[in-house]
C-alpha cells in the first residue's frame, strides 16, 4: 500500500458489474460509465503481496479479530464481548494508524473494513501482538457492511482517512465522499456521533467540507476545517508530505 490508511485501496469506484437482467455479453463494450455497469463500492482492488508474517497472522489471529460478512445486523456487544461505543473505520491501509487509535482509545471499539489482504494481515499482526481487544475486522466492501451489518443510529463515529482522491475531474464521481453515501453514514450515527475525514488533496478536502456541510443531519464541529484530533497519528507518508510542504485537511462533523 503506497498510501497509509488506504489511499491505494479505499475509494468510491464504478465497477463493471452487470445487473441480473443483463448478461455480460449485452453490456456496452469499452464504456465503464454506462449505467449498466454502475455499482458503487468503497474500494478499488489493487495488486499486493501478502508476506509470510501477514499470512501467519491470518492463521494466528484471524479467529479472534475477523468477522464474516453477512447480510444481517451485527450485534456489536456479542462481536466485541462488551458494550462500548463503536466506530466504523473505512479503509485502514496497513493498519498502523488504526492500531494506534485503538490503543489510545481503549474505551471505544473499532469495526474496521478493508479488502486488501496484505493490509488485513498487517492489522491482524499489530492487533494480536499488541493485545488490542477493541478491534474487529470485516474484510469486505465497507458500503455493503454499512448497508447490511450496521444497525441504524448505532455508531459513535466513522473514520475515512486518506481515501483515493481521484484527481482527474472526470473521475470525481468515483470519490467516496458523495451526498448519498454521507446521508447513509449520518443515518447510521447515534446522536452525537461523528464523521472524521482526512485528506492531503485540497480539492477533495473542499468537496468533503461542502458535501458534509450540505447534509442536514450533520453539524460542523469547527468553522471550516478542523484541527487534527489528537487521536489521529501522523503517518510516515503524511510526515513526508508535510516536509515537502504539502497540506493535510481534517473535517469533523457530528450528528445533532
Amino acid at each position: 500500500m503506497g498510501r497509509a490508511l488506504g489511499r491505494s485501496l479505499q475509494s468510491a469506484a464504478v465497477i463493471a458489474d452487470p445487473t441480473p437482467e443483463q448478461q455480460p455479453q449485452d453490456l456496452p463494450a469499452g464504456d465503464p460509465d454506462h449505467p449498466a455497469h454502475r455499482r458503487i463500492k468503497s474500494f478499488v482492488r489493487r495488486a499486493g503481496r501478502t508476506t509470510e508474517a501477514q499470512a501467519r497472522a491470518y492463521a494466528d489471529w484471524g479467529p479472534t479479530y475477523l468477522l464474516p460478512y453477512r447480510e444481517a445486523p451485527l450485534d456489536f456487544a456479542a462481536a466485541f464481548g462488551r458494550q462500548a461505543p463503536t466506530v466504523l473505520e473505512i479503509g485502514f491501509g496497513m493498519g498502523e494508524a488504526t492500531a494506534h487509535i485503538a490503543a489510545v482509545r481503549p474505551q471505544d471499539d473499532f469495526l474496521c473494513c478493508e479488502v486488501h489482504e496484505p493490509g488485513v494481515g498487517a492489522l491482524l499482526k499489530r492487533a494480536g501482538e499488541q493485545g488490542l481487544g477493541n478491534i474487529r475486522i470485516v474484510a469486505h466492501d465497507a458500503v455493503e457492511v454499512l448497508q447490511h451489518m450496521v444497525p441504524p443510529a448505532s455508531l459513535a463515529g466513522v473514520h475515512i482517512f486518506f481515501p483515493d482522491p481521484w484527481h482527474k475531474k472526470r473521475h470525481h464521481k468515483r470519490r467516496l465522499v458523495q451526498p448519498p453515501f454521507v446521508r447513509q453514514l449520518a443515518e447510521h450515527l447515534a446522536t452525537g456521533g461523528y464523521i472524521h475525514c482526512a485528506t492531503d488533496w485540497q480539492p477533495y478536502a473542499e468537496q468533503m467540507l461542502e458535501v458534509l456541510s450540505a447534509e442536514p443531519l450533520l453539524a460542523n464541529t469547527a468553522a471550516g476545517f478542523a484541527p487534527k484530533p489528537d487521536y489521529r497519528p501522523l503517518t510516515k507518508f503524511e510526515n513526508r508530505g508535510l516536509r515537502l510542504g504539502h497540506g493535510v485537511w481534517d473535517v469533523v462533523f457530528r450528528r445533532a
